[in-house]
């Protein structure tokens, strides 16, 4: 439903992605439709993720709130690189931007909004994510995405695959073009206490700005911010 937000999904369309018999799709969906965690369009006929569920992330954030955790990391990142950073979390399989902090560069790159999801792979901070998975999660989620990928370019399964590889050679994602045109981000993820990775950071410029050499200066202050937010996220 999430990855589907906001123009919802059809009942055909998710019982056929669930592997679910039509009726018994019908049948989840009317009792979650009840209970408020889904609402459908009546023009359409297509279902959303509904009032509760977000009633119910607001009863959580006094447990758990990883953007009010983090965001002094951030904010202190985006200050000593000048640049744009940003927080990754992963949705299932999709990277959602959670934060997003601009430094004081001129040209910055806020292209991506906070609340915007894509396909774990096509960011810096979604490939972070996708190369930090075992191989058999890694593959599974590829699978998912394959649909999704034809709106990024030249992005497709060989590519995403080639992009892990790299990504888990250099201990870090490095991504141009995909998410956003003329712009190059840098990437690591963030675990939890079990070793999955949850979520990640990453620092954002024009690909003009982002040479070589730039990305081995900001790389140890990506380092950095990462393992604090690690130590963070396991107080």
């Amino acid at each position: 439903m999430a990855a589907q937000a906001p123009q919802g999904i059809r009942l055909v369309d998710l019982s056929r992605q669930m592997g679910l018999e039509r009726p018994t799709a019908h049948r989840l969906l009317k009792a979650l439709k009840q209970e408020g965690m889904l609402v459908q369009n009546a023009s359409n006929r297509r279902y959303s993720l509904g009032p509760l569920l977000f009633e119910l992330g607001i009863s959580a954030t006094h447990q758990f709130n990883l953007k009010d955790i983090c965001q002094p990391v951030c904010t202190a990142l985006a200050e000593q690189t000048g640049d744009t950073s940003f927080l990754f979390l992963r949705s299932g399989h999709d990277a959602v931007c959670i934060s997003r902090t601009q430094g004081s560069y001129p040209i910055q790159t806020p292209a991506v909004p906070v609340g915007s999801r894509q396909p774990l792979g096509v960011s810096a901070g979604g490939l972070a994510l996708l190369s930090a998975l075992s191989e058999p999660e890694m593959e599974t989620v590829i699978a998912a995405v394959e649909p999704r990928l034809g709106a990024y370019g030249d992005l497709g399964v060989e590519k995403l695959r080639e992009l892990c590889a790299l990504t888990r050679g250099n201990g870090y994602a490095l991504t141009g073009n995909h998410a956003v045109p003329g712009v190059r981000a840098l990437g690591l993820p963030i675990f939890d206490l079990s070793g999955s990775p949850i979520a990640a950071i990453t620092v954002a410029a024009t690909q003009a700005r982002m040479n070589e050499r730039r990305l081995m200066t900001i790389l140890p202050m990506l380092e950095t911010a990462a393992r604090e937010l690690t130590r963070l996220l396991h107080q």
